[in-house]
């Protein structure tokens, strides 16, 4: 299976830095990686005019951070689905576990966005993961298939067009990583799960996510179900974000 790395920003950047940051990317020469691994970033929304300029041509794709579940309308504050297509982008992050703590969406939310963004020609890349007390309690398991499952019942047979991003919420910006064999356990019952929900659906791309760096990428991507990586802080840095993109 093709490899996947996106390059989540989160609240960061300014017109300078990105413009800084895209041209350290196009000099990496990711193209390079094209046969093996598609590559993307995804800016907050108001950079996303410069980004698709500045990308135009390129072998890097972009998305944005999230999306609203209406395609118009009284929404004040709201991105939709048709804005951000209008612009180019091709994937769309729903459920981050910080979208979940901090503006709490619930799964149910994450699955209709999830389904909206499919429905505007959206990839939208679902993620899923525990909090390190949810861990410590042997709780994994049930939280992650309950994220994924109100998902698999909102889209049917739609299922196999998403992204599935595997985030244990203890490893977000903590410096903390899952261990691949940590990692590659969490993937592949998903696997299972997207598998016995819709065959087709056990092609779906599983990436991971949590403090990835050039250093642990390549482990991590060796992984069977490990299909390439959501990045977080290293995205930020050109240097990074392409090692790691050239290790998938």
């Amino acid at each position: 299976m093709k490899k996947l790395v996106v390059g989540n920003w989160k609240m960061h950047g300014s017109r300078a830095s990105n413009a800084e940051l895209i041209k350290g990317l196009l000099e990496a020469d990711l193209a390079a990686t094209a046969p093996r691994a598609d590559v993307a970033v995804c800016p907050p929304v108001v950079f996303l005019a410069d980004v698709a300029e500045a990308l135009k041509g390129s072998a890097i794709g972009f998305g944005a951070q999230d999306l609203s579940v209406q395609a118009q309308g009284a929404y004040t504050g709201e991105v939709s689905g048709p804005m951000l297509r209008e612009f180019g982008a091709r994937y769309a992050i729903v459920g981050h576990s910080e979208r979940r703590a901090y503006h709490a969406e619930s799964d149910q939310i994450v699955a209709d966005k999830a389904k909206a963004a499919l429905a505007h020609g959206l990839t939208p890349i679902v993620c899923v993961g525990e909090t390190l007390a949810e861990r410590e309690a042997d709780q994994t398991e049930v939280v992650v298939t309950r994220q994924l499952k109100a998902v698999i019942d909102a889209l049917g047979d739609q299922l196999a067009r998403i992204v599935v991003a595997y985030e244990p919420v203890w490893a977000i910006g903590t410096g903390k990583t899952a261990s691949p064999d940590q990692a590659q356990a969490v993937h592949a019952m998903l696997r299972a799960q997207l598998k016995a929900a819709l065959p087709q659906a056990a092609a779906v791309p599983l990436l991971y996510g949590g403090s990835v760096k050039p250093d642990n990428a390549r482990e991590l991507f060796a992984q069977p179900d490990i299909d390439g990586g959501l990045i977080g802080g290293a995205s930020l840095k050109a240097a990074d974000f392409a090692a790691i993109a050239r290790a998938a």
